[in-house]
């Protein structure tokens, strides 16, 4: 218990320490003198060179539109509605469609794009602790030059990408699920085989049933049984959806999966008894060495739920961040050699094809792995009983 403890707390730290390490390099800027020496040793920036970093980022990261692709200088997207609220400009509800891809300002907000902040020069604008000042794709107040105006504060509640298709995932698992439990109700299923989508869901319910919450909840099983098949297959269809191009990558988001995490730790929680306590601030260890468990049990509480909130949102951002990756090494390798770009394409589509399907099998094991563990871990927290039910 101790050594597993340890390891998913260190698992955790790192885990952490490198999301925020990488996103502080992709944001950090050379200082003067390494500018300037960049300046002189390399070649400027070609017109219309691919950025891979900027194109996978903007994939996996959340927006005010569904967008697909660029046609002829115009991208082809959904745009989304927006709602902002500003103490002095008050609430503000309009489609994202105004702004023009950046170019309007519309009821005096503007979008800080990029080729907007870098025509006014704004792209490398940094505060007294070196922190870039603009956000790119961010909705700011429009001062009275047109520029954004850092000092109005603006609260956005808009439905981003990842809302709307949260909201979706939501509609479609109650639908079908409503439907699997109509047939039911009717009969369908009890006095005689499955039919249709009901034959595909019972399985995989029986699956978790007497895979995932029977061995690690035993008799307490049936009352967990909503929480664990609502989890599973939420994040199930969230992970299917995302694998459709030009969607959001709502699970490889780190606060869907954290609210998750959040949910599961209340849970384990309220299903905690005095025997879980004392193994946590009395461990079974001799007398010297509590002292130096209590702290670490205690923190085993929580790198439980992180665990759970890591896990997902690392194996699901990856996937989708190797799939770009071979794709942007075709149009890197032509913009090297026009030859060299058509002959290495087939091998990178294969192998983003290949990555694409194991995504899909990866779509399922990380539900099952999500339910499991939280089935584990509400079977830890009433540890006791089961201890007790042996020895009667």
């Amino acid at each position: 218990m101790t050594f597993r403890s340890v390891k998913s707390l260190a698992v955790a730290v790192f885990s952490l320490f490198f999301v925020i390490i990488s996103g502080k390099l992709l944001a950090q800027e050379a200082s003067p003198v390494e500018a300037g020496k960049t300046e002189q040793s390399s070649q400027p920036k070609k017109e219309g060179a691919i950025d891979p970093a900027k194109i996978i980022l903007e994939h996996v990261g959340d927006a005010h539109e569904f967008h697909f692709f660029t046609l002829g200088g115009h991208a082809i997207s959904i745009p989304l509605p927006v709602l902002l609220y500003s103490p002095s400009k008050g609430v503000s509800f309009f489609n994202y469609s105004k702004f023009d891809e950046g170019k309007e300002i519309h009821e005096g907000y503007i979008v800080a794009t990029e080729e907007y902040l870098k025509e006014h020069h704004l792209e490398a604008v940094k505060d007294a602790k070196g922190q870039l000042l603009y956000t790119e794709r961010k909705i700011y107040a429009a001062d009275a030059n047109g520029l954004p105006d850092l000092t109005t504060k603006v609260y956005d509640f808009s439905f981003t990408k990842n809302v709307v298709q949260l909201i979706i995932a939501m509609i479609l698992l109650v639908w079908l699920m409503n439907r699997v439990a109509k047939k039911y109700t009717n009969g369908k299923g009890v006095k005689s085989a499955p039919s249709g989508f009901q034959g595909l869901v019972e399985p995989v319910i029986t699956f978790v049933r007497d895979e995932v919450a029977k061995p690690n909840l035993g008799h307490k099983y049936e009352k967990f049984m909503p929480y664990l098949l609502t989890v599973f297959f939420f994040i199930l269809i969230n992970n299917l959806i995302g694998l459709i191009p030009g969607t959001a990558n709502v699970t490889g988001n780190i606060a869907f999966t954290a609210m998750l995490g959040i949910i599961s730790f209340v849970v384990i929680l309220f299903n905690t008894n005095k025997h879980f306590w004392l193994h946590i601030f009395w461990p079974p260890v001799p007398g010297f060495v509590k002292p130096i468990m209590t702290p670490v049990e205690l923190l085993g509480i929580f790198t439980k739920p992180f665990a759970l909130i890591i896990r997902l949102f690392a194996n699901m951002l990856s996937g989708h961040i190797i799939i770009l990756s071979f794709i942007c090494l075709i149009f890197i390798f032509g913009a090297m050699n026009t030859a060299l770009g058509w002959g290495t394409s087939p091998l990178f589509v294969l192998l983003a094809v290949f990555i694409y399907l194991i995504e899909v099998l990866v779509a399922f094991i990380q539900a099952f792995i999500f339910a499991n563990l939280t089935a584990v871990f509400i079977g830890q927290a009433f540890e006791g009983e089961h201890h007790e039910e042996a020895h009667h």
